[in-house]
């Protein structure tokens, strides 16, 4: 008997059992990690306050080397708990305290190949990577399929936007990252372009609460994923780009030298809406690539071609921008597309010195491109190419340039990524910020890269010249955003158009059909450290005088942002603070008028400034008391919005 359990015993001690299972919390315990492998293959759950948020969903690797995804044994985990501050002034807390618990799981294939995973949980967020060896003498490979998955409730909704086709659209420019959402949308349900979803993507999960999927820390060493088409029953998994982006060229799949790394996964989970608003997961997760070379400004701006549109790139009207803004008390003007050859470099000399001569910086607009899309705006060719930017770059930093926007991108190959990153990397070496146009989301770009401005990647504001449609739909869309595209990242959406027709004589085109305080609104709602505005010089007279003085005050750089109340596509009532002063903005996208009540502690027992609508939905200014419960009743006329301040 006895030689018998020897044997069984040593038997048990060689053959890996059939299941293993860890376990990792946030630091509060509400949120928890559940790790499994069951015969080889690696799943992970996760719950919220013992509610179900994901299913078993799939974990693993398939590279053209190895398989990371069955057969596989644990050998080894580390535990260990990260805690680190920071400030960033770029995002929307300029000072966060980072606290969060690690898991480390390493795994053996059959043949002896090890890689990792490594699990990070702070109170409302996961985050998972991969780590991968160097096994034997491979020192590099390409990875065929990720298997991480996201297996929901098949309760849940979704707000999700589908990543559109390559290569079609407008001069072939897609995907450009600005197609519309579709609210409440039950998962499973197909994607209008049936390639997947763009990041990041919301999921409400029923009573059990709400999830936010996304990614960050992406450079030049991956792609951009995206999220995959939904299964029936609730499975979402990572997707890597289109074989057709960028015009075919570059590989689809990202390569990697080992040992190296895969970006991070994120996952912010809330049983309400306020952990979702408020996260800095995409920040937290990531670190300076290189120091800044000089002391960046960034601010507001005026910008002539949204709704003067190509006409104005002209000398006379670029002057008449940089005047308004200097009246406005604004840092940059933003001169656009064409400038080379309807302007020309010697009088875009001239423009530099005259806005300088006001204390205004210019921007100017170029094209990415390169080869892949029609596009035809100018200046081509300066971005794509090293010995071109460069040369490019120390012009603008002799004539005293502030920055560049750049436009047309097509795709989230590694090739792409590594564009960006270079763009990025060179402009901060002639001292120049840096926005992105028709581009990706960007992934903790703000922390990464000092000198980083914002991207679009959302059908942002030049739509509301384009199309009725847009206009149509502003407010349902403005009412999103807070909660999915700005929640991981700044956005460059050039927000507050003040004419009620989308012209340059206000006369014209597309009608407006949100107020003017909704408006004034979203330059608190959107989030970016540099803010386009869309204020024409005509709006110096058509607009009261206090409409004009609030834009001439709000900053564009937060040190604290909080939700308050609201659900994505029907209302927001969103809170942020810049030194003392305290900003509270509320729109309303539905049909009817809606009353709030709000608590705003951060005014109890104060009389502020109240910007509302009239209910003809002109714009009125008051001032109203708070009482010490700091609670404040609001009407909401359809397409409106408030503002409340404590700056006077």
């Amino acid at each position: 008997m006895k030689k018998i359990l020897l044997t069984l015993l040593l038997f048990s001690i060689l053959i890996p059992v059939s299941s293993e299972n860890r376990r990792i919390s946030s630091p509060d315990g509400n949120l928890l990690v559940n790790i499994q492998l069951n015969n080889g293959i690696i799943t992970y759950n996760l719950t919220y306050k013992k509610k179900i948020v994901l299913e078993d969903s799939p974990l693993g690797l398939i590279t053209n080397v190895s398989d990371f995804s069955r057969n596989l044994m644990l050998v080894e985990t580390n535990e260990t708990t990260i805690q680190h501050s920071y400030q960033e002034p770029k995002i929307k807390r300029s000072r966060v305290e980072y606290l969060a618990n690690e898991l480390t799981c390493t795994f053996e294939t059959a043949r002896k190949e090890q890689f990792s995973i490594t699990f990070r949980v702070s109170n409302n967020d996961v985050a998972l990577k991969y780590s991968l060896a160097q096994n034997g003498e491979t020192a590099r490979c390409i990875i065929e399929k990720e298997l991480t998955g996201f297996n929901f409730p098949s309760f849940t909704t979704t707000f999700l936007t589908p990543q559109a086709l390559p290569m079609t659209g407008w001069m072939r420019t897609k995907p450009s990252y600005e197609e519309e959402y579709v609210a409440d949308e039950l998962v499973g349900t197909p994607s209008r372009y049936g390639i997947g979803y763009t990041f990041p993507g919301l999921f409400h999960v029923g009573d059990n609460g709400w999830a936010l999927i996304s990614e960050t820390g992406v450079n030049g060493l991956y792609c951009g994923s995206k999220l995959s088409e939904g299964t029936a029953d609730g499975l979402y998994t990572i997707a890597y780009p289109e074989e057709g982006e960028n015009n075919g060229i570059g590989s689809a799949n990202p390569a990697i030298a080992l040992p190296g790394e895969t970006p991070w996964r994120t996952i912010t989970v809330g049983d309400n809406l306020k952990p979702i608003v408020e996260t800095t997961i995409a920040s937290d997760l990531v670190e300076p690539l290189y120091e800044a070379s000089e002391k960046y400004n960034f601010g507001r701006s005026t910008w002539s071609w949204l709704l003067w549109q190509d006409e104005s790139i002209n000398y006379d009207d670029q002057k008449k921008f940089i005047d308004l803004s200097a009246e406005m008390g604004y840092e940059l003007v933003l001169i656009d597309n064409w400038w080379d050859s309807r302007i020309g470099r010697d009088k875009i000399e001239e423009l530099a010195a005259y806005a300088a001569s006001k204390n205004v910086g210019i921007s100017l607009w170029y094209n990415s491109n390169g080869f892949w899309s029609d596009a035809p705006q100018g200046p081509k060719n300066h971005m794509s190419n090293s010995i071109a930017r460069k040369k490019e770059m120390a012009w603008m930093k002799s004539i005293g340039v502030k920055g560049i926007k750049v436009d047309f991108f097509g795709g989230d190959k590694q090739e792409t990524m590594k564009l960006y990153e270079e763009i990025l990397s060179d402009a901060n070496d002639y001292g120049l910020t840096v926005i992105f146009h028709g581009c990706t989301l960007p992934r903790g770009w703000e922390r990464m890269y000092p000198n980083f401005a914002g991207s679009e990647a959302v059908l942002a504001s030049e739509n509301l010249i384009f199309t009725q449609h847009a206009n149509d739909n502003e407010a349902y869309n403005a009412t999103l955003h807070p909660f999915i595209r700005n929640s991981v990242a700044s956005m460059d959406f050039g927000p507050v158009l003040l004419n009620k027709q989308h012209n340059r004589d206000n006369d014209g085109g597309s009608r407006r059909r949100t107020t003017e305080t909704f408006q004034m609104a979203t330059a608190v709602l959107f989030q970016s450290p540099v803010q386009n505005f869309g204020i024409t010089p005509n709006n110096l007279t058509e607009q009261p005088s206090f409409v004009i003085g609030f834009m001439k005050e709000i900053p564009t750089l937060w040190d604290e942002t909080i939700f308050i109340d609201g659900y994505p596509g029907k209302f927001v009532a969103l809170a942020r603070r810049h030194g003392e002063q305290w900003y509270v903005a509320v729109v309303n996208a539905g049909e009817e008028v809606k009353d709030v009540a709000i608590a705003l502690p951060m005014f109890s027992g104060q009389t502020i400034t109240h910007y509302s609508d009239n209910k003809d939905r002109t714009p009125q200014l008051s001032r109203v008391s708070i009482g010490e419960e700091g609670e404040v009743r609001l009407s909401i006329q359809p397409g409106g919005g408030a503002i409340l301040t404590n700056r006077e």
